[in-house]
């Protein structure tokens, strides 16, 4: 995988999730039970059981719904399994506990986490039916593959104005997600990206009952998220499955998975960590495979998650039946899930991700271009020079910003507009909220990495509510959402034409507070892609 994003681990684990942790006691969703069916509209039959969802804010919810079977005792480290079919009509009206957190940041302090965490929640409108066949959008959270929920992403305000239907999904994360050794067997490096697949299905199978369209769904994540969109759409297991793509800060060259020898070196160094056998004998004859799988399976959650601090465990693993190839790669050589594809960025991302670095100084700043860029250090401060900026803080952002986000989805969508019909877009609010408890004293966090969810989405992390003029771009932004998810394509009557990128010619359409623009020149000359490509040819 290319060695920027690797590098910058240790920056990415400590801010890419947007929250607080709240590692609190193992509680699980609503358990089956016998009740009294809500009105018939309320009730949902699918293939496990029934569900009675509830209405808000016009929107029918059904919260909770298992996707697989609980991944704890001997179905911790393996693939994910059906769940257990109920009998009466099931509660769907509280949302699932997030995922077990590796990293110190993610979700809310009051959202209780858990091992059985493998819940979707489904937002429809309130008059969905059966056999309305209504566009599916399926999201796909972000957090370093570390951290993070979906239950953080509500779709009331997306299923209302598009007349569509939300699904956010959990999956496992970090070493419960992407542990590999050779012990484990089938699926090992890659349990988190099974875990979407089989939401993915279990989806395709059962949307109809709460009048979702099963050959109408667009998969879309921001971050990892986006990785993991990428990963599905290098994955065999999954072709057929969806029907178009949405890839939020997270091209597919940047957030890649790991070579399955290195994700089990990896795997090792972690085991050995957790007490589980020593890193040298792991993943060769000796100690005996089953002793390895049983210590690991037992293993006190609180001592994983030390381990993890350790060797950190958040990327999947290829050359797997799940994910043969890097995705980027399987991209370029057309060996992937072809379907219509939207990439985008927001104005500022590196900001996030150097938020306890808001004192640095100009030194600081070229210690650590040097470190990073070795022969082209000297190019890359003249091309970002402290003098340009308010701070150094702002310098080391734009770097960041270029040379992993912009610059890179840029030249992916590229890639995808030479297979399938593509479009590109770049947030830009200079004074969008920011992220909860992501706000160093001093430092504009405006237009910052994950800025954008809160205008698609109902997303709980942010500071403060959106203004009116901030939602009306939110609502803007939704619309673009809703036609690609119905139609394949992201223009809307009365909004700003959004052209396909082409051979010919690369638009970008800019969503601002003030009014949308498209250009063809903006985007590209901001980044500095031309330089950009010189210093990492690699990636274009």
């Amino acid at each position: 995988m290319p060695g920027n994003w690797r590098r910058m681990t240790g920056v990415l684990g400590a801010v890419v999730g947007v929250g607080v942790l709240g590692l609190a006691g193992c509680t699980s969703p609503g358990s089956a039970a016998r009740a009294t069916p809500g009105p018939p509209e309320l009730v949902a039959h699918v293939s496990d059981g029934s569900l009675r969802g509830t209405v808000s804010q016009g929107v029918r919810e059904f919260f909770g719904v298992p996707y697989a079977a609980p991944p704890v005792r001997d179905l911790r480290f393996a693939p994910p399994r059906p769940p257990r079919p109920w009998s009466g009509v099931r509660s769907a009206t509280a949302q699932g506990s997030a995922c077990i957190q590796f990293q110190p940041m993610g979700v809310r302090n009051d959202q209780a986490t858990s091992e059985d965490c493998l819940y979707l929640d489904i937002y429809t409108p309130a008059a969905a039916r059966p056999g309305d066949n209504l566009p599916v959008v399926f999201w796909i959270h972000g957090g370093n593959f570390t951290e993070g929920t979906g239950v953080a992403y509500g779709g009331q305000r997306f299923t209302s104005l598009t007349n569509s239907i939300f699904v956010s999904i959990n999956y496992r994360l970090g070493a419960y997600g992407y542990l590999a050794l050779s012990q484990f067997g089938g699926g090992s490096g890659d349990y988190g990206l099974l875990d979407q697949i089989a939401a993915l299905k279990w989806v395709r199978s059962n949307i109809a009952a709460f009048g979702g369209n099963a050959h109408g769904i667009t998969i879309d994540g921001q971050s990892a998220g986006s990785g993991s969109v990428c990963d599905i759409l290098a994955s065999p297991l999954a072709a057929g499955l969806f029907q178009r793509a949405i890839l939020e800060s997270g091209p597919c060259a940047i957030i890649a998975p790991t070579s399955l020898s290195a994700a089990q070196a990896l795997g090792a160094e972690f085991a050995g960590a957790a007490g589980c056998g020593r890193p040298a004998a792991l993943n060769r004859p000796g100690p005996p495979a089953a002793a390895v799988v049983a210590c690991l399976r037992n293993a006190w959650t609180p001592n994983l998650v030390a381990a993890a601090q350790q060797d950190v465990i958040n990327a999947p693993a290829y050359g797997t039946p799940a994910l043969p190839l890097p995705p980027a790669q399987a991209i370029a050589a057309g060996q992937w899930n072809k379907v219509p594809v939207i990439i985008g960025t927001v104005r500022s991302e590196g900001k996030l991700f150097f938020t306890a670095q808001a004192g640095l100084t100009a030194a600081q700043y070229t210690a650590a271009v040097d470190a990073q860029y070795g022969s082209n250090a000297a190019a890359v401060l003249a091309h970002y020079p402290v003098s340009s900026y308010p701070s150094p803080f702002y310098a080391r952002a734009a770097v960041f910003t270029d040379s992993l986000f912009a610059c890179p989805s840029y030249w992916s969508a590229s890639d995808f507009g030479s297979q399938v019909p593509a479009w590109e877009e770049e947030f830009d609010d200079p004074t969008s909220p920011t992220g909860f408890a992501s706000q160093p004293p001093g430092i504009d966090m405006s237009n910052a990495h994950a800025a954008e969810l809160a205008y698609l989405w109902n997303f709980t992390l942010v500071e403060r509510p959106l203004t009116p003029a901030e939602l009306w771009l939110g609502e803007q932004m939704d619309r673009y959402w809703g036609a690609f998810a119905r139609t394949a394509n992201p223009d809307v009557p009365g909004q700003v034409a959004w052209p396909k990128v082409t051979a010919a010619t690369h638009p970008v359409i800019g969503f601002h507070p003030t009014g949308n623009t498209v250009s063809t020149t903006v985007f590209p000359a901001e980044h500095q892609c031309d330089f950009w490509a010189a210093i990492e040819p690699g990636l274009t």
